[in-house]
């Protein structure tokens, strides 16, 4: 089952917990009678985003925080705007670090945490969009005989003089992405069973009736596949193999208009429950840094792309993908909802208090180490100041003379400077003659 999984480094091996997660829900479901993918992946994402939440819980928080200190950043900013010498640079740095730990935060903010979330949710669509490399009751389907068939389909088509070149001329005619042999030409005869499971997952209707022509003797295996494939695979009528587009079009020639509107509504819901999202997510607002603004409207731009973007692409893309869309940005609103209320009544002075007191702690335990890397920071302040000082330019340096003779020229009668003029006049006299 494994050798249709996905197989990176980084995100293989989490895709393939993930998949352990979903083989499990839809097992249950099926045990029930009531074994349906479409559901199955509205359920698994519900399970995953709940198990996401203690992380989704800290990035608010820091949010909410970051909103409380940003009056105190964009002072330290304003106050050392223009200055790029290093000096000031490590003076900004420092206090800007004094300002997070006043209010018990890290500098990293959310970044642990969407690294942590990025790659489960990218791996999470790995899953979906193969699906039977990961539920063995879906891939099953296609490897054991059905509806009183002698023989399965997948061991059909093998078992059918060159289909190895048929399967690859489908795949090239229905435009079929699939991983990781969709040649079929590799000895390993569990892979290339493994690719015609992953090509004809991905099949939508019209490509089922393809596969009967290519292969007419296995009509009855082909039929009795589609037909409990499409059950399991139904979702308001629609087979979750494929795409909006392809159910438009299809119903729109047969007259089935209802099923039209049903195929409109999954990108046009994806777009909506995203637009929510957005709309309930707290939002950067002006800092009066250059940077930071520019980066507050990189992002509102990306707020407004992401969800075009997730209305043109569920029109291609399999109608299970858009269901996940969906189903992730519901849950998602659904938390954002109930976490800004429960914002709104959270004294954040008093976790204010307590990040003080956990930081506070922190230091202490660092001891003398912090204190001595505190005094080396300033030392090295100090020093560079000096150095500054020092290096004075050549203009600077005949400013320096000149202010010197003339503070020399003014000196009193019978002091020493102007003892030391007199001889320096006659210096100058005798070295002219």
């Amino acid at each position: 089952m494994l050798l249709t999984a996905y197989d990176g480094a980084i995100l293989g091996p989490i895709a393939k917990l993930l998949g352990w997660v979903m083989n499990g829900v839809y097992y249950l479901m099926d045990q029930i009678g009531i074994g349906n993918v479409g559901l199955s992946i509205i359920i698994f994402t519900i399970i995953i985003y709940l198990l996401l939440f203690p992380l989704t819980y800290k990035q608010q928080k820091f949010s909410k925080l970051s909103q409380k200190m940003q009056p105190e950043l964009n002072a330290i900013n304003k106050k050392y705007q223009g200055k790029k010498d290093q000096a000031s640079m490590m003076a900004m740095q420092q206090e800007t670090q004094a300002v997070y730990e006043k209010y018990g935060v890290s500098m990293m903010g959310s970044c642990v945490q969407m690294l942590i979330q990025m790659p489960l949710l990218f791996a999470l669509y790995r899953v979906f969009m193969n699906v039977p490399a990961y539920v063995s009751g879906i891939k099953n389907l296609f490897t054991q005989p059905l509806g009183g068939n002698a023989t399965s389909l997948v061991d059909g088509i093998m078992a059918t003089e060159g289909y190895q070149d048929t399967m690859t001329n489908l795949v090239s005619t229905l435009k079929i992405t699939t991983q990781p042999v969709a040649n079929f030409t590799v000895s390993d005869p569990t892979a290339i069973a493994n690719s015609i499971v992953d090509v004809t997952y991905k099949m939508n209707s019209s490509g089922w009736d393809a596969l009967k022509d290519a292969f007419p003797a296995l009509s009855s295996e082909i039929s009795s596949t589609y037909e409990t494939v499409s059950h399991v695979n139904n979702f308001f009528g629609m087979n979750i193999s494929d795409t909006p587009l392809h159910v438009i079009t299809s119903s729109f020639s047969a007259g089935a208009y209802l099923m039209v509107i049903a195929a409109l509504l999954v990108p046009i819901i994806s777009y909506l429950t995203q637009v929510l999202n957005i709309k309930l997510m707290p939002q950067a607002t002006a800092s009066g840094n250059d940077q930071s603004d520019a980066m507050a409207q990189q992002m509102k731009m990306m707020n407004r792309m992401m969800p075009l973007f997730s209305l043109v692409m569920c029109f291609t893309v399999p109608v299970g993908l858009g269901i996940y869309w969906i189903a992730g940005a519901v849950v998602r609103v659904v938390q954002q909802y109930f976490l800004n209320k429960h914002f709104e009544k959270m004294n954040l002075e008093d976790i204010i208090k307590k990040n003080q007191e956990k930081a506070k702690k922190k230091r202490e335990k660092m001891g003398i180490a912090e204190n001595q890397i505190s005094n080396a920071a300033k030392m090295n302040t100090r020093q560079m100041v000096d150095a500054n000082k020092k290096q004075l330019s050549s203009a600077e340096k005949e400013l320096e003379i000149e202010k010197a003779n003339a503070a020399k020229s003014k000196a009193k009668a019978g002091s020493m400077s102007a003892k030391a003029n007199m001889v320096r006049e006659f210096n100058e006299r005798n070295n002219r003659k």
